[in-house]
């Protein structure tokens, strides 16, 4: 166990192979505090861990399993010992990839089939969604109107699996799992369910049908310790993206991902973030990024603002009479980790110049002739569902009412 608190990776495995279909690395302080889960897009291009090449992370447990199961075979075992040591090689691999790639210690692992959203939510007695648009799809069996609704069982499963159809395909749907896991925990939370007897052996026992944790986590003392999780302290993201449409040597379209941006990430959401204290003092200014731009470049300058703004800074903009050739992000000596967070948001690359001038928590953005509307075309901004303002219950043309998650609806 870190000093930090308990991390876990959940993985969640579709019908049909031993392939994640979705990767999420949890991050619960020990001393209580923010809960982070951040998602890892299953087609994300990284090096596997224990020599098995660069390949899709999705492909770690695989990888691992195969080859623990040919060594296995040759010393004679068999039968179901031979499919426990190799699913454990598996998913030891797919811990230490997702260590490499993190920079995160794991302490725990479960690996989930997508039928637990069947049972789990069955169990809380539906989960509160909320759709953009109307969709239905043949391949998910999602079949649902836009606006709010409860979803349950198979309804349940259709709604995270699907992805045909989806503006942006695999990446909607970890949207998707993110709404529905972030509802599925405010339902846990705010409804009593962990300290009803009755309500917990069921969620146990719907766990426990469809989930393989490993053997020193306690899933009673887990849920003991989620009593004391406000449920506004819970929130989804998804790590940084390069590009979507990555062509690799073998494994087809992929995931661009740079590791030194998705730790610095990582490093800003979970160990700079959990420790920083509710009301900052003098020596944790807020920053608020200005960025300045000339003339002609006003809408790449709208698209960098937005940018910023989804990841949490405050952001303003500014014009400047000439465009520089280079693009510079001036700090206050205070803000070089915050310059690099911003560098990173911005693709990465990107020149930093320390002003002693500035004020404490100013961090300005000089764009340059060298930074185009490319440079942001691969960047998905991390999307976070969060339970800040709660919004009133609402009904559709029914009787019955409906809740939705705060967060907003999406496709």
């Amino acid at each position: 166990m870190t000093t930090s608190g308990a991390r876990s990776v959940d993985e969640t495995h579709n019908d049909g192979g031993d392939n994640t279909d979705t990767m999420i690395v949890i991050h619960i302080p020990a001393g209580g505090g923010r809960v982070t889960a951040i998602s890892i897009p299953r087609d994300s291009y990284v090096s596997l861990a224990n020599g098995f090449g660069q390949h899709k992370i999705n492909s770690a447990f695989t990888y691992g399993k195969a080859a623990a199961q040919q060594q296995l075979q040759a010393q004679g075992v068999t039968g179901a010992r031979l499919a426990t040591l190799s699913d454990q090689a598996g998913a030891k691999t797919t811990i230490q990839t997702v260590e490499q790639f993190t920079g995160l210690t794991i302490n725990h692992y479960a690996a989930i089939n997508l039928a637990g959203f069947y049972f789990i939510s069955q169990a809380v007695g539906g989960i509160p969604v909320c759709l953009k648009a109307p969709v239905h799809d043949s391949y998910s069996g999602a079949n649902f109107p836009a606006g709010p609704q409860i979803v349950s069982g198979s309804q349940a499963l259709a709604f995270v699996r699907q992805r045909h159809g989806l503006p942006r395909g695999d990446l909607d749907r970890i949207t998707r799992q993110q709404a529905f896991m972030a509802s599925m925990a405010n339902t846990v939370l705010s409804t009593g369910t962990l300290t009803d007897p009755t309500k917990l052996t069921n969620l146990i026992t719907a766990i426990k049908k469809t989930t393989v944790i490993d053997n020193s986590w306690d899933i009673m003392s887990f849920a003991q310790q989620l009593q004391g999780i406000n449920p506004h302290d819970i929130q989804f993201l998804t790590i940084p993206i390069v590009n979507i449409t990555l062509l690799t040597p073998s494994d087809g379209d992929a995931v661009e991902v740079d590791p030194q941006q998705v730790q610095g990430f990582i490093q800003h959401q979970i160990i700079d973030l959990s420790t920083t204290p509710t009301s900052p003092g003098p020596t944790s200014p807020a920053v608020t990024v200005e960025l300045f731009s000339a003339k002609g470049t006003t809408s790449l300058a709208r698209k960098i603002v937005d940018t910023l703004t989804a990841q949490g800074f405050t952001t303003s903009q500014a014009m400047t009479t000439t465009t520089p050739n280079t693009t510079v992000i001036d700090y206050a000596p205070e803000n070089e980790a915050a310059a690099n967070r911003v560098a990173s948001a911005l693709g990465g690359r990107l020149r930093l110049v320390q002003d002693s001038l500035l004020a404490p928590g100013q961090v300005r953005v000089y764009l340059g002739k060298d930074f185009t509307t490319s440079a942001l075309q691969g960047i998905i901004a991390p999307t976070a569902f969060h339970w800040d303002n709660p919004p009133a219950q609402q009904t559709l043309p029914t009787a019955d009412p409906i809740t939705t998650p705060a967060s907003a609806c999406i496709n």
